[in-house]
């Protein structure tokens, strides 16, 4: 079985890719290592570890690249990246496309700011409303390589905000430096201006958006 992914052209860093066709079923085999830490379907048991179910392909792709080439630090997932052609990408990533995300419960203390910030920003603080680029329910934006959100563990979205914060000012990427936003800088400047009880908040809104 195989499902093609729109033909597309993208800019991942100084990398330019043309979006490619992957195999669901290809991807599957090729997950069952992936499975310990994400899950059978992509929906990891950990919340340390992210879901990956329902996440569009392009997203998932340009993440295994980055953990490859070392634009994004993680030692677990460098070395699982390292030995992956860009079809094995592909073929994960149409897997994990495929598959159903699943969500959880927003913590009640934190959903009513977590919404605010979600749909509205933080206006004095210059904060962008994630509204924008990931979507009333969280599905993000494919086409745009924006990634879906809804029902992501609070906690894995809480440690991604804090690691672009700590990009910001980095000067190369680090275990604890996000920087996989591109030139723009879009998710490291809103992170940067977020204090930490806005973001375990809105983490916490996603956690049960759908």
């Amino acid at each position: 079985m195989k499902k093609t992914i729109t033909a597309a052209l993208a800019v991942f860093g100084l990398v330019a890719f043309a979006q490619a066709e992957g195999d669901v079923a290809r991807g599957e085999a090729l997950s069952v290592t992936c499975s310990a830490c994400h899950g059978t379907d992509g929906n990891s048991a950990d919340a340390a570890n992210p879901k990956l179910a329902g996440q569009n392909a392009r997203y998932t792709f340009e993440q295994l690249l980055a953990f490859q080439t070392g634009d994004r630090v993680n030692a677990v997932m460098s070395g699982f990246a390292a030995p992956l052609s860009e079809q094995d990408m592909w073929d994960l990533a149409a897997f994990y496309e495929a598959q159903t995300g699943t969500v959880g419960e927003a913590d009640a203390e934190l959903v009513a700011l977590g919404e605010r910030i979600y749909r509205g920003g933080i206006v004095e603080s210059g904060v962008a409303a994630c509204i924008a680029c990931h979507g009333p329910n969280g599905n993000g934006n494919a086409p745009a390589g924006f990634p879906r959100v809804s029902g992501q563990h609070a906690a894995y979205t809480a440690a991604q905000l804090y690691a672009f914060r700590e990009g910001y000012r980095a000067a190369e990427p680090a275990a604890d430096a996000r920087m996989t936003d591109g030139e723009s800088m879009m998710m490291r400047s809103v992170a940067y201006k977020m204090r930490d009880f806005e973001i375990e908040a809105v983490a916490a809104y996603i956690q049960g958006l759908h």
